[in-house]
């Protein structure tokens, strides 16, 4: 099960620091990541999006993207605080970190808290079900018709999705942690699990003997589900200098290089043409 502490500092190397009780820091965000050669990431214990391996070592798919981003401006040791997801934009507003990477999807109502990065990732939602799939659960409706309960991580998209999907919100489970998420539906607590398709899968090849199966949620068809990283609105020459290292990661094929370990294919490669404003206009969250 996935650590549940609420919150705690580390490097990339071992236990670090925190960061309370230094002063106030005027320097604009790129200046003072570049000038100090670190940076504070936000992170969920999500895997396998962002978490810490077993030695202690930041990673998975946007922290290792995101070394790769920060390292081309001069950033050589991020620092993660990880915060159960539905409080992660709570801790950016608080400047505990400079950039939450834990695959936060792109939402109007996160996109008048937040600057997102140009996509990063594409993070379709999935369903945690017992093998067979005996309610036969391939979508939000389904699930409401069934009138059973769901488990939906604290803080996710999925929550809106199922509410708007009219399941009762007595049925709407939720979980603080990924790693609960999936006991609840192995201990039969709930039914139905429901996550990114990636997460999900992630934590099926590690527990391969739990009597469960993914199936693949129905997309709405205004709906992209795309994640990015996070970034204070007034640090937007951060999030653009960002931006230009992501979009070059993208382009060169070097990204899914980085993300294939972490179960990400060139299907998660968001299209070109697709826009964080685009999805930042979107007329409600998926």
């Amino acid at each position: 099960m996935l650590s549940r502490r609420h919150l705690f500092t580390l490097t990339t190397v071992g236990v670090g620091t925190a960061l309370a009780g230094c002063g106030p820091d005027d320097r604009p965000a790129l200046a003072r990541l570049s000038e100090d050669g670190a940076a504070r990431v936000g992170i969920s214990g999500e895997e396998p999006f962002s978490f810490l391996d077993t030695s202690g070592r930041l990673t998975g798919e946007s922290p290792e993207v995101a070394r790769a981003v920060l390292g081309g401006l001069g950033v050589r040791t991020l620092e993660a605080v990880q915060r159960p997801f539905g409080q992660l934009i709570d801790g950016l507003e608080q400047g505990l970190y400079d950039v939450v990477a834990a695959a936060m999807q792109i939402t109007p109502a996160r996109c008048a808290r937040v600057a997102f990065s140009r996509p990063d990732v594409l993070t379709p939602t999935a369903f945690l079900v017992r093998q067979g799939n005996p309610l036969r659960l391939r979508g939000f409706p389904d699930v409401a018709r069934a009138g059973v309960p769901i488990a939906v991580l604290d803080g996710g998209v999925e929550t809106e999705a199922a509410r708007a999907a009219g399941i009762r919100p007595d049925l709407i489970r939720a979980i603080d942690s990924p790693g609960e998420l999936f006991q609840t539906v192995a201990e039969g607590r709930a039914p139905v699990g429901t996550l990114t398709d990636v997460s999900l899968r992630a934590m099926l090849r590690k527990h391969p003997r739990s009597g469960l199966e993914v199936t693949l949620a129905t997309a709405r068809r205004d709906a992209q589900p795309a994640a990015a990283f996070a970034f204070r609105p007034a640090d937007t020459e951060l999030r653009d200098a960002f931006d230009a290292g992501l979009g070059g990661l993208h382009d060169s094929g070097e990204w899914l290089r980085i993300t294939t370990p972490f179960g990400v294919t060139q299907a998660n490669l968001p299209p070109r043409d697709l826009t964080t404003e685009q999805l930042c206009r979107a007329s409600s969250d998926r």
